[in-house]
């Protein structure tokens, strides 16, 4: 009795396990605003097309019976998505500045890596321009987008005096190919 119910949940495992690798989980967006344009239905994201790489970010605000309120915390809240998204990017280019450094027989202080990534994400938030503006005209909701490009945040790091010249040149040489891998095919 204990073996077959041993099996039975060996089984039952195995087709979980299997049932996971098999397939690639898309997700769309929900929002299916009708008439609005692609970038509110899109969202925030990373995105490499024609245009270069570019990071978006997509901010809302209600009805607030002040209009330029209204305008500036859409602004506010898509260059929020922007940080955001620029954030995990440069999280994930210090894990492989640190990983790299390492195999190089060098040791980068991740504390100081860190305090450089949040100020490098600060400095590139004055760079994230309003692109555009949408109003529902149902929900009178508006929409901003912000865009920072690559190209900027590369010229930023190198403008930057108080980076280490290890992750300034590794960022320099590296951060297209982690956007790209990021990125995924967005194109």
């Amino acid at each position: 009795m204990k073996s077959s119910i041993k099996t039975a949940v060996a089984v039952i495992a195995a087709v979980l396990l299997l049932g996971g690798c098999s397939s690639k989980t898309v997700v769309e967006s929900d929002l299916q605003i009708k008439d609005a344009p692609d970038w509110v239905n899109e969202g925030t994201q990373m995105l490499n097309d024609k245009d270069g790489r570019l990071f978006h970010g997509v901010g809302q605000a209600p009805a607030m019976g002040d209009e330029s309120l209204q305008l500036s915390t859409a602004d506010e809240r898509a260059r929020a998505e922007v940080a955001r998204v620029l954030s995990s990017f440069l999280k994930v280019a210090s894990k492989d500045y640190s990983a790299s450094a390492s195999r190089g027989g060098e040791q980068a202080n991740e504390q100081s890596v860190s305090r450089q990534i949040e100020n490098l994400t600060q400095v590139n938030l004055t760079g994230a321009k309003i692109i555009g503006r949408w109003r529902d005209k149902r929900t009178q909701t508006v929409y901003s987008i912000a865009e920072l490009d690559m190209k900027r945040m590369k010229d930023t790091v190198a403008q930057l005096q108080d980076m280490s010249p290890g992750l300034r040149d590794f960022l320099s040489k590296e951060s297209d190919s982690i956007f790209d891998r990021l990125a995924g095919d967005k194109k």
